[in-house]
């Protein structure tokens, strides 16, 4: 099944193809790579898939496959979904078309990191929701590609509902609240309290949990970019390397579902970047409401 396009052509098209064999994933890749190689205004596609089906597209497409860009989804997706998030918001702004446009087939590591757990896949289904808002103005056309021999049934019938034209379609930030729903564990007896979320104290106290030098470094720095929110009123820490935690207790509420997944101006990451740099540089950071209008910001670093 592939989702048809949705929309007028000069807006984000997310779309979605499931396949559980070889022809099905040729029958929705081909008609894809050749709409984008056929497309105005357009460089060639790119498919961004796991290297077997890679070497399908090469077979299937013959002499055109010199035309399309092809990038083993390992080479891709090398880190976590918000990683994600900046590979395909860089190599946009570097390699699309006019206003954004440019075709991408891509395909998620479901057999590595993307599918190792059911919270690192509820991560993965929160990027395919966000995608939606934050590629908006794009006029990028995406085909996210499930195979269900590798991404499983719950994976899938779960990114039906980040993708426009699947007839389950959930609006991304009612999705993404209802990922926030499932309750974090609660933080241990024995964490250590901080009144104020010092980076060189997240960085020492990391340190002595095992992280190594430039590891503590980036977690304080990362600690110390979330704190930018305001209203920090104290901080937890607990955990050992390379999963240190830190927990802040912010006096504010912070409802934007969006909140560190807007890519800054700026290409490199660096201090100053608030929640970007943090979700940049930690596997996991989870926003939720706490008691009296406040907000619980959990920084996990791996």
């Amino acid at each position: 099944m592939t989702t048809a396009p949705v929309g007028p052509p000069d807006v984000f098209d997310h779309r979605m193809a499931e396949c559980a064999t070889d022809p099905a994933f040729l029958a929705a890749a081909l008609p894809f790579l050749e709409e984008g190689l056929a497309a105005p205004d357009e460089p060639p596609p790119v498919a961004i898939a796991a290297p077997d089906k890679l070497d399908l597209l090469r077979d299937a497409l013959g002499g055109t496959a010199a035309r399309v860009g092809m990038v083993p989804h390992t080479d891709w997706y090398t880190g976590s979904a918000s990683n994600a998030v900046a590979r395909a918001a860089g190599h946009l702004a570097a390699h699309a078309g006019p206003g954004g446009r440019l075709h991408l087939l891509m395909e998620p590591v479901w057999q590595g990191r993307a599918g190792r757990s059911p919270r690192e896949s509820a991560e993965w289904i929160r990027y395919e929701a966000l995608a939606n808002l934050l590629f908006a103005p794009l006029s990028t056309t995406a085909l996210c590609v499930y195979d269900t021999r590798t991404a499983g049934r719950a994976v899938v019938e779960a990114a039906r509902r980040a993708h426009p034209g699947s007839g389950v379609y959930t609006e991304p930030a009612r999705l993404a609240a209802e990922l926030d729903a499932v309750p974090l564990p609660p933080p241990p007896p024995a964490a250590e309290r901080l009144a104020r979320p010092d980076v060189g104290a997240v960085r020492a106290w990391a340190e002595r949990q095992g992280l190594a030098e430039a590891d503590a470094e980036l977690f304080g720095t990362a600690v110390g970019e979330a704190a930018a929110l305001g209203g920090v009123t104290g901080a937890l820490l607990w955990g050992e390397a390379p999963g240190c935690v830190c927990e802040l207790a912010l006096a504010r509420r912070v409802d934007d579902p969006l909140a560190g997944f807007v890519p800054p101006a700026g290409t490199d990451l660096e201090p100053g970047q608030g929640l970007w740099y943090a979700r940049q540089v930690c596997a996991y950071v989870d926003l939720r409401p706490a008691d009296g209008g406040g907000t619980a910001v959990r920084l996990q670093y791996a």
